[in-house]
Formats: C-alpha cells, sequence, structure tokens
C-alpha cells in the first residue's frame, strides 16, 4: 500500500490525497458529474494538462483563494500569473520535485488555447502527466489521441495506475484507448473523459472489453467521489 487515495472528480479532474492535496484538471462548474464546488476543495497544488475550459477549469479562482501552486506549460503559466495566481511552468519531458512528489510532463496529441474576455489565446502545447507519490507512478494523459510513444511511456515510468481518456471525438475513443492499454501496461486503467457531454458519450464497459481482449491490465470504472485507496 501507497497510503494514497485517488478521487475521480468527474470529466477529467482527479484528485491526490497523500501528505499532500494535489488536484488535476479542476472542473467543476458546468461539469455535469461533479458534485462539489469550487470552494469545497484545497488543494496544496493543481497541475493544469491544457488550457481548454473544461480542463483549466476553476484553477483561478481555486488557486486565488488558497493561494495553492499551479503547475503548467510555460505559456499558461504565464497567463496565470497575470491572473494573480502562483503559477510554476515546465514543458515536456522536464521534471520537478515538489514535497517528495516528482513530476514529469509528458506529451499529449491535443490542441491548447485559452478563453479569456471572449478571445482565445495561446495555451503551449496540451500535455500528460506521471506522478510519483510514495512510490506509486500514476500517469493522467491528458487529452490525447493514441501515439506510438505510449509505450516509452509505460517502459520508463511503468506507471501503476493510467488515468485515460475515451470519449472519442476530441479524444481516443474506447477501441484506441485500449490500445494505449496495451502499450502502456500499467497495472490499473480508469477511464475518464466520458459522458460528460452527448458528443463524448461512451460505454466505459467498452473499453473494458476492449482491453480485456488486449492485456490483463485491470480496468477499474469509477463513479463520481470514488475512493480508490492505493
Amino acid at each position: 500500500m501507497y497510503g494514497i487515495q485517488l478521487i475521480w472528480h468527474g470529466h477529467a479532474c482527479f484528485e491526490i490525497r497523500a501528505d499532500f492535496n494535489v488536484l488535476i484538471d479542476p472542473f467543476f462548474r458546468g461539469n455535469p458529474g461533479a458534485k462539489l464546488l469550487p470552494q469545497d476543495v484545497e488543494p496544496d497544488f493543481i497541475l493544469v494538462t491544457h488550457g481548454h475550459y473544461d480542463h483549466l477549469g476553476d484553477t483561478i479562482e481555486i488557486a486565488q483563494r488558497t493561494g495553492c501552486r499551479v503547475i503548467v506549460v510555460h505559456e499558461l503559466a504565464n497567463y496565470l500569473k497575470s491572473q494573480n495566481v502562483m503559477a510554476e511552468g515546465m514543458n515536456i519531458g522536464g521534471k520537478m520535485k515538489i514535497n517528495g512528489m516528482s513530476v514529469v510532463m509528458t506529451d499529449a496529441n491535443h490542441s491548447s488555447s485559452i478563453s479569456h474576455s471572449g478571445s482565445k489565446l495561446y495555451g503551449g502545447r496540451a500535455a500528460g502527466f506521471i506522478l510519483q507519490v510514495n512510490g506509486c507512478s500514476i500517469y493522467h494523459a491528458g487529452d490525447t489521441g493514441l501515439f506510438g510513444d505510449m509505450r516509452l511511456i509505460g517502459d520508463i515510468y511503468k506507471p501503476d495506475v493510467a488515468l485515460l481518456p475515451i470519449g472519442g471525438r476530441y479524444t481516443m475513443d474506447p477501441e484506441d484507448a485500449a490500445r494505449a492499454v496495451n502499450l502502456i501496461r500499467p497495472g490499473i486503467v480508469i477511464p475518464m473523459h466520458y459522458n460528460t457531454f452527448d458528443v463524448i458519450s461512451q460505454n466505459p464497459v467498452d473499453f473494458m472489453h476492449n482491453v480485456m481482449d488486449l492485456c490483463d491490465t485491470e480496468v477499474l470504472i469509477m463513479s463520481t467521489e470514488d475512493v480508490l485507496e492505493l
């Protein structure tokens, strides 16, 4: 056991509770699956995979209220600093150590932009994250299509848990996400980024069956506010 709790808040938003709390892609307002509001969470750190509204979400409100640090790609960090947020930038392949947690920014095949005052601003590269906490390796893929270097992510970082989008249209669908699992070979995979909106409606059981046809990774289908003890 790693002494970690992993909680799904719907869509791509996860919370990791260890000796500190980490929020990833904190999208609460406007997320029909979320049961909490931004004022209900108290993170020590926020990680954001890219600038789209359903991932940047409520980061600014939460960070301004709590004073927590926000880890994002360089261009998004510069934008958040202009909004009085304590943001730290990094980039693809970069590594950081935070309170004993290792953070690696991985590639993601996706776009990124920031909605601001009716305009779209350049958001830098979309990304994923490898978090190594208490000896546990967790891969949050962000929004991404399937790409071959996922095998390298699996070989190098050996994720115990992978969080993969399956919604299709804007990311991998259940078939491509299962192919990603076969490349990464995590101990557990949790599907995310589906059924939030009609356009990404999917049955996660289809994903589970697709994975079972390819490898022996355990598929865990979570409900909002489920807690996985690691």
